[in-house]
């Protein structure tokens, strides 16, 4: 992840530069768990692993332990897995004082086979069927974000209403704007990019306080390690300066939603094998049947990139976030979008995914769906051409989390891929979002039924 290893960190810890190391994994919802271990044991004994609770992939966002799991439960007993640090992500966490940081994969505590279930685990699976096929992924996420000049307390003891957002018009490419909000990304892109994490630029979006960053692509894995450290360090650093963010699909039924668009390619001999001179525009067969597989499973892997009930309300026309599943040119209607055509960077973006996605489950998805593309040589319609939010009769992108379940949890597609155990646990995950969705009470039902109903 960064020019960083062993030996460096043990000279900062000599140096007293390093006094702290964060040895953390990603849970089911792409966030940072772990522990903070003083350096000098971290060195003497703790890189080889430590141990968690399993219940930590068996739980929800509020991190309660939810019933129903097959792998971890009351009946089991919660007992241990094993954390693996991965010392090619060790890095140097420039924005939190003293401290150093690095990813753990999970493997079990009796045979320390890798725990099929952990998303970076579910990701390397599909990288290994692209290894066979002499393949590599090259992905990019591009996050968006709201900043609020607000802080976290604050907002939650306001009850999440009236929140002050940074900007107060909408502020895409706004320069003057966004000058106002650069002491937290200046810092977001100083610290990020000290620390290993190549950062192009910054931006801003569509609404006021929106932002989005984007880094430079990266293999599959290495751009998924990035992309969950980023948004720890994002809410990390501008806590520091008394703000909030945050990474939800939709904040406010009234403005925009917050993406992660993705790109992605695939190599051959660390060249682009999705270029092709010859082709009208740029793409090869393999990448055809690439986006074909994209194309069918769609539906398949929705709950992949939209894991929540609050994912589908940012699924609007006329808000750049896409409604249809279908590919088109350089155009922001599609749910996938053709970028770099002609050239050697050509490459498929796909629009789907919210801020609020899990990279690891999201990038395997996409590369399973590419791959049964490429297994079947799937033709590649030709790219829709117009405002696709108006298109009639195309294929639909699943517009509840109920509807993505059925989807996911039907598709012979992915329990061919990531395993029928893995498709069952992340289908409970998104039945309990539902259930707890379902039977809670919001502000909108009683303000618009308590007098008049």
């Amino acid at each position: 992840m960064a020019a960083y290893d062993l030996k460096t960190l043990k000279a900062d810890i000599k140096s007293g530069d390093i006094d702290t190391v964060l040895v953390c994994f990603p849970d089911m919802q792409g966030r940072l768990i772990g522990k903070r271990f003083q350096a000098e044991f971290f060195v003497e004994g703790a890189l080889d692993e430590t141990h968690g609770c399993d219940y930590l992939l068996a739980n929800d966002i509020d991190m309660e332990p939810v019933p129903g799991y097959d792998v971890a439960n009351w009946q089991r007993g919660y007992g241990d897995f094993v954390m693996k640090p991965d010392l090619s992500t060790l890095m140097k966490a420039h924005w939190l004082e003293g401290t150093a940081i690095v990813l753990c994969d999970l493997v079990d505590h009796h045979h320390h086979d890798p725990v099929p279930h952990s998303p970076r685990a579910i990701l390397k699976k599909q990288l290994e069927r692209l290894d066979a096929l002499g393949l590599t992924a090259n992905f990019a996420s591009e996050l968006e974000f709201y900043l609020f000049d607000e802080d976290y307390r604050t907002i939650h003891e306001k009850g999440f209403r009236g929140l002050k957002t940074a900007g107060y018009y909408i502020e895409d490419y706004h320069i003057f704007q966004t000058t106002k909000e650069e002491p937290v990304m200046r810092e977001i892109r100083r610290k990020l990019q000290a620390s290993g994490i190549p950062i192009e630029n910054s931006k801003g979006e569509w609404g006021p306080g929106q932002e989005e960053i984007n880094v430079r692509y990266a293999d599959a894995l290495t751009m998924a390690d990035r992309h969950v450290v980023m948004k720890n360090a994002i809410k990390e650093i501008a806590y520091a300066q008394g703000k909030a963010v945050t990474f939800m699909a939709k904040w406010d039924y009234g403005l925009a939603g917050s993406s992660s668009h993705v790109h992605m390619s695939l190599a051959k001999d660390g060249k682009n094998a999705f270029v092709d001179e010859n082709d009208k525009l740029g793409m090869s067969k393999l990448m055809k049947h690439y986006v074909a597989g994209l194309l069918k499973y769609a539906a398949d892997i929705t709950v992949l990139l939209a894991p929540y009930v609050n994912s589908y309300k940012r699924f609007q026309a006329g808000t750049f976030a896409p409604t249809k599943a279908i590919w088109s040119g350089d155009n922001r209607t599609a749910g996938f979008r053709l970028c770099g055509e002609n050239t050697k960077g050509v490459r498929i973006e796909c629009r789907i995914g919210g801020a609020d996605l899990n990279p690891y489950l999201a990038y395997a998805g996409m590369i399973a769906a590419g791959l049964k593309g490429i297994e079947d040589e799937l033709e590649l319609d030709p790219p829709y051409t117009g405002d696709a939010y108006s298109g009639e009769k195309l294929p639909q992108i699943p517009k509840t989390l109920r509807a993505a379940i059925s989807a996911f949890r039907g598709s012979s597609m992915l329990k061919g891929a990531l395993g029928e155990q893995v498709i069952a646990h992340y289908a409970h995950t998104a039945d309990w979002e539902q259930l707890e969705y379902d039977r809670r009470v919001t502000d909108w039902e009683i303000k618009r039924g308590f007098e008049r109903c």
